[in-house]
C-alpha cells in the first residue's frame, strides 16, 4: 500500500504539471502529439483525436510532446514554433503555474479541515534565549529578520534554517510593535530553538482561508528557495538530500503513520505531501537550467527582446546537454537514496 500511495502522489503532481502545458497548448491551437505519464519505454497508449495518451515504465516524470517543439520547422500549421513567442511562453510557464495552483488547493484543504497555528506565543521557557530577549506569552510574532511570519510554522522554519545565527524578531504586544534580537540554542538532537511554545489554533472563514492558503504556499516556496541556497553554500550534507526513491520512502512512511489515526489524518498527510512536492516541482522547473521549463523560458525571453529566435539548432543543443547533465544528477541522487536506505 505504501508504494501505491507514493505512486499516486507522484502521479497526481506530474499529471497536473503536464496538464498545465497540455491545456494551454490546446487553447493556443498547438497540436499535442503525446501526453505521457512516466518516462522510459511505453507500457500502453490510447489515441484520442490528434493526441496519444501513454503510460510509461518509470514513474518519475511525464511529458506533453507538442508538434515541432524541438525542431527548426516553423511553418507547419499547429506546430509549437509556429505560434507567437507570447503563446509559447504561456505554454511553457503553464506547467509550474499549475503546480502552484495544486499546492494552493491542497493548502485550502489542509487549513479548511485543520486550521492553522498563529504566531502568538503561548509560553516562554524559564532561562531560554526567548526569555533573555524579553519575549512574553501573548506576544504575536510578525517578522523574523526579513521574513514575514503568518503562522507559527513560518517562524519555526526560519529558526531551523537560520543555523543558529542571531535573529531579529518583530512582535506585537498590547497593540504596539516591538523588536528584539535572540540567538537560538541547539538542543541535544541538533535542532535550533529559542524556547517558546506557540501558538493559537485558528480556523479562518472563507476570505481568511484563501489568504492563509496563499501564505502557506508562499511559505513552502520560500522553504524550497532557502534549501537551494543552503545547498549552493554547502550547508546541506549528503544525508539531507533526497531524490525520487527517498521521497517514495518518506511518502510511504508518512502514510503508514497517518493511517493509524484514520482517514482524516491520511487526507491531511497526503495533501501536505502534495503541497510541498508540488511547490518544489514548480520552483525547480522555473530555474534557468537548460531542458527545464525555466531554461526554455530564458530562450523565449531572449527571443522577445531581440525580435527573433535563437537559432533552433543551437537552442536544441543546449537543451540536450542540459538534459544529459540532469539525467546524470538524477542517477547520482538515486544512488545517494539507495546508499542512505541500505547504509552503504
Amino acid at each position: 500500500m505504501k508504494l501505491i500511495v507514493a505512486l499516486l502522489v507522484f502521479g497526481i503532481i506530474v499529471i497536473f504539471h503536464e496538464f498545465g502545458h497540455f491545456i494551454v497548448a490546446k487553447k493556443n491551437g498547438i497540436v499535442v502529439e503525446e501526453f505521457a505519464v512516466g518516462m522510459g519505454p511505453k507500457l500502453f497508449g490510447v489515441r484520442r483525436g490528434e493526441t496519444e495518451y501513454t503510460l510509461r515504465l518509470l514513474p518519475l516524470g511525464g511529458a506533453c510532446m507538442m508538434l515541432g517543439e524541438d525542431t527548426a520547422e516553423e511553418v507547419i500549421p499547429g506546430s509549437f514554433n509556429s505560434k507567437s513567442v507570447w503563446a509559447r511562453m504561456a505554454v511553457v510557464a503553464a506547467g509550474p503555474v499549475f503546480n502552484f495552483i495544486m499546492a494552493f488547493v491542497c493548502a485550502v484543504i489542509i487549513i479548511g479541515m485543520n486550521g492553522y497555528i498563529s504566531g502568538e506565543i503561548l509560553q516562554v521557557e524559564d532561562g531560554s534565549p526567548a526569555m533573555e530577549a524579553g519575549l512574553e506569552a501573548g506576544d504575536i510574532i510578525t517578522r523574523a529578520d526579513r521574513t514575514s511570519v503568518h503562522t507559527f510554522s513560518d517562524f519555526r522554519m526560519h529558526i531551523a534554517l537560520n543555523q543558529g545565527r542571531k535573529c531579529t524578531i518583530t512582535y506585537i504586544r498590547d497593540g504596539e510593535k516591538h523588536q528584539t534580537t535572540v540567538t537560538p540554542e541547539m538542543t541535544d538532537d541538533g535542532v535550533y530553538r529559542i524556547g517558546i511554545v506557540g501558538g493559537v489554533q485558528e480556523k479562518p472563514k472563507f476570505g481568511g482561508l484563501l489568504i492563509s492558503s496563499f501564505y502557506e504556499v508562499k511559505s513552502n516556496i520560500d522553504l524550497v528557495i532557502k534549501s537551494l541556497e543552503m545547498m549552493i553554500q554547502g550547508q546541506v550534507s549528503r544525508s539531507d538530500v533526497a531524490g525520487p526513491v527517498g521521497m517514495f520512502q518518506v511518502i510511504g512512511d508518512s502514510y503508514e503513520s497517518a493511517a493509524k489515526y484514520g482517514l482524516r489524518s491520511v487526507i491531511l498527510t497526503i495533501a501536505d505531501m502534495i503541497l510541498l512536492l508540488s511547490a518544489n516541482l514548480g520552483v525547480m522547473n522555473l530555474l534557468p537550467i537548460p531542458a527545464l521549463d525555466g531554461g526554455r523560458l530564458v530562450f523565449l525571453i531572449v527571443e522577445a527582446l531581440r525580435g527573433k529566435p535563437v537559432p533552433r539548432d543551437k537552442e536544441g543543443f543546449v537543451h540536450m546537454i542540459g538534459f544529459v547533465i540532469l539525467m546524470g544528477i538524477m542517477v547520482l541522487v538515486m544512488f545517494n537514496d539507495f546508499a542512505r536506505i541500505f547504509g552503504f
